[in-house]
C-alpha cells in the first residue's frame, strides 16, 4: 500500500472546513497553518465533486466512473436506511451497503416487513437478533469497564453477521480472556471472536513545534484540525481529537502563531473529542477538507454513511486514504484504562500523527481519526469519533459549503477574508 500522498511542508492547500466529530488519541496530526493576508488558492473544480481522485481509485481499486456510481448508489442508501430504521420499528436489525451489489441490505426479525424493504430498493435479510438485542449486548460490555482484560482490544455490533464481535489480542490471549468469554456465551451473547495481530494505539506523534502543537508552549505534542464550527453566537471554533485537548492551553500553527485557547476535551467512555477556539483575527473558516494533492473537497453536510460506505481520511503523517465503514459505535479498549466507546470502525490506514484528522465520505463530513493499528504500507483498521456527536454536545453548527467565509477573532468585525489554509 505504498503510496505518493504523504503530505510535504512546501504545499499549501485549503484544509479545514467543517465541524466535525472530534477524535483522535494523544497527539496527532497537523493543523492548516494560518496563512494571514494570504489569498486562498484557488480550488479546481473537481472540489467536492464526486470524483474524489486518485485516493478512491488507488484504495478501493475503481474507475473515475466506479467512484461516481458509487457515491450515488451510497448516497441513495444512506437516504434509505435512515428512512426504514424509523418505519421497521423492533423488527430491525440494521444495515449495511453491499459494494459488490451497489444497494443497501437491511437486516429484519420480521419476514413479513421484507416487502416493505425492498420497496425502499433495498434487499432484506431475514435474521435472529434485532438491532435493540445486538446493542443490548454490547451494553453489557460496556459496564464492565476495567474489569475487561488488556487483551480484549474491542467490540461492536457487527449488523452482517447478526452478533457482537470482540476481538483479542492474539499475543495477550491467557486465562482471563478465555473467563471473559466463556462468561459471555453462557448469558447468551450473540457472540464472534476476532482474533487480531496487534493491539490498537493512538495515533499519535509527539512531536512539540510541529503544525497544531498543544500543550504548555505547544510542547507536549501535535494534532490536527478536524472540521471547522461556528457557536450560535457566531463564535468560530474547530473540532479535534479529544486526546490532544486534555491538556489544555494554547493551540499554535506551524510557525508558533497562537491560533486559539484548548476551550473542552473529552476523552474517555463518553467520546474523544475535542474543542479549540479561533480568535486569531488572521484566521478564516472555510467548509474544506484537504486532499494533499494541492486540492481541498468542500463539505456538503454531516449525513452518517452506511456500513459497506466508501469513506477518506485526510492526515498529515500519510495524506489522503480511502476505504470503507465496518462498524458504528465500536468500543475501543485502548489500555492502561483509556476505554472509548461510540467509535466508527474503519479499513481505512493511518500512522502516528494522523489523529485528529477529517473523515469523510463524498462531500459528507464523518468524523476525526481517533486511533487503530497498522499502517499506510501493510494496510491497517483505524476508528473515528463521529461528528454530529460532537457538534451535538458542544451546541455548534458545522460549516459547510454555501456559507460565506467570515473572519473571526478578538476585536473582528468578521468582515475580512483572510483566513486558516492548510500548511503542510
Amino acid at each position: 500500500m505504498s503510496r505518493h500522498r504523504r503530505p510535504e511542508n512546501k504545499v499549501v492547500v485549503p484544509v479545514v472546513g467543517v465541524t466535525a466529530v472530534l477524535t483522535g488519541i494523544a497527539a496527532a496530526i497537523a493543523v492548516p497553518a494560518i496563512a494571514g493576508p494570504e489569498e486562498p488558492p484557488d480550488i479546481p473544480a473537481a472540489a467536492g465533486a464526486p470524483d474524489l481522485g486518485t485516493a478512491m481509485r488507488e484504495d478501493l481499486g475503481l474507475t473515475s466512473a466506479q467512484v461516481r456510481a458509487r457515491l450515488a448508489a451510497e448516497a441513495n442508501a444512506a437516504e434509505a436506511a435512515r428512512a426504514l430504521r424509523g418505519t421497521l420499528g423492533p423488527s430491525y436489525a440494521g444495515s449495511w451497503f453491499d459494494s459488490s451489489a451497489g444497494r443497501l441490505v437491511v437486516a429484519v426479525t420480521d419476514p413479513a416487513r421484507s416487502d416493505r424493504i425492498r420497496a425502499a430498493g433495498a434487499r432484506p435479510r431475514v435474521v435472529e437478533h434485532s438491532m435493540a438485542e445486538l446493542t443490548g449486548a454490547k451494553r453489557r460490555l460496556d459496564r464492565m469497564g476495567a474489569a475487561v482484560p488488556d487483551a480484549v482490544t474491542g467490540w461492536y455490533v457487527q449488523p452482517g453477521s447478526n452478533s457482537v464481535v470482540v476481538e483479542v489480542d492474539s499475543r495477550q490471549w491467557n486465562t482471563a480472556t478465555e473467563r471473559m468469554l466463556t462468561g459471555l456465551r453462557e448469558q447468551g451473547t450473540p457472540l464472534r471472536v476476532h482474533q487480531a495481530p496487534m493491539a490498537p494505539r493512538p495515533l499519535a506523534d509527539i512531536v512539540g513545534g510541529d503544525p497544531f502543537t498543544f500543550g504548555a508552549d505547544g510542547g507536549q505534542g501535535r494534532c490536527s484540525i478536524g472540521f471547522s464550527a461556528t457557536g450560535p453566537d457566531g463564535s468560530a471554533h474547530f473540532l479535534t481529537a479529544g486526546h490532544c485537548t486534555t491538556a489544555g492551553g494554547t493551540a499554535r500553527d506551524i510557525d508558533g502563531q497562537e491560533i486559539g485557547p484548548i476551550s473542552e476535551s473529552v476523552f474517555d467512555t463518553a467520546g474523544d473529542f475535542g474543542l479549540v477556539d479561533v480568535t486569531d483575527p488572521g484566521s478564516r473558516l472555510t467548509p474544506l477538507v484537504n486532499r494533499q494533492d494541492g486540492t481541498a473537497i468542500e463539505v456538503a453536510g454531516s449525513a452518517q454513511a452506511p456500513v459497506g460506505a466508501s469513506i477518506c481520511r485526510s492526515g498529515s503523517t500519510t495524506g489522503f486514504f480511502c476505504g470503507e465503514v465496518a462498524a458504528f459505535d465500536q468500543t475501543v479498549n485502548y489500555g492502561n484504562g483509556d476505554i472509548v466507546r461510540g467509535l466508527t470502525r474503519t479499513t481505512v490506514c493511518a500512522e502516528p500523527g494522523d489523529s485528529g484528522g477529517s473523515f469523510i465520505s463524498g462531500t459528507q463530513a464523518q468524523g476525526m481519526t481517533s486511533g487503530g493499528s497498522g499502517d499506510c504500507t501493510s494496510g491497517g483498521v483505524t476508528f473515528f469519533q463521529p461528528v454530529n456527536e460532537a457538534l451535538q454536545a458542544f451546541g455548534l453548527d458545522l460549516v459547510t459549503t454555501g456559507q460565506s467565509d467570515r473572519r473571526f477573532g478578538a476585536g473582528s468585525d468578521n468582515s475580512d477574508d483572510e483566513g486558516v489554509y492548510g500548511g503542510r
